[in-house]
């Protein structure tokens, strides 16, 4: 056998598993389910949302800069324990947003109760100023499908220019972007 048929055969020995490890890393991505995410919230998400057009960070930050569209935070937030004992003190976990957002947390679970889709469509409504053509950029942490429901939420109900920045304020931080305390919008039970 030639050398350089040796040294290729060796060579294609040797990369047979990273060929095998890519194609299995690109069978495994993440595809968008039919309906909506209802577990395992943080987990790698698909690469697109059908109907919303999907933010890198510099896209995100360049419509932030414009102010020509709305930001909308749907991460989570635990709710004050109702059996604390007296005295106890209870302090939120601080959230730091993308300034000028508004913040809907509980609203990219995969179900939602009424007066959670109620304050969820409220809050939308109230960052688009009633125009379901207005650009809503909806976002949560990287590899968070709250954000994922929530934009395809958002598309069910007839919005019509939603972003999706699935970096969310991880990807927005890592660029050294600016961001702000925030405070959720009055749950409905509030």
């Amino acid at each position: 056998m030639s050398r350089p048929l040796a040294a290729a055969l060796v060579a294609a020995t040797l990369l047979a598993p990273v060929f095998a490890q890519q194609d299995s890393a690109q069978q495994q991505e993440p595809f968008e389910p039919e309906g909506f995410r209802t577990d395992n919230y943080r987990a790698p998400v698909p690469a697109s949302l059908e109907g919303a057009r999907v933010l890198t960070t510099a896209e995100a930050e360049a419509i932030w800069r414009a102010k020509s569209g709305a930001f909308i935070d749907v991460l989570p937030r635990a709710p004050k324990p109702k059996n604390l004992p007296a005295g106890t003190v209870w302090r939120d976990t601080p959230r730091k947003d993308i300034p000028g957002s508004i913040w809907l947390p509980d609203t990219g679970y995969g179900a939602l109760a009424p007066p959670m889709d109620d304050y969820l469509q409220r809050g939308l409504a109230r960052a688009s100023r009633g125009d379901k053509a207005a650009l809503l950029v909806i976002y949560c942490l990287a590899d968070c499908w709250m954000s994922w429901n929530a934009a395809k939420r958002a598309l069910a109900y007839g919005y019509s220019n939603i972003a999706w920045y699935p970096d969310g304020t991880d990807g927005w931080e890592r660029a050294k972007l600016p961001t702000e305390e925030a405070q959720p919008e009055p749950r409905p039970n509030q």
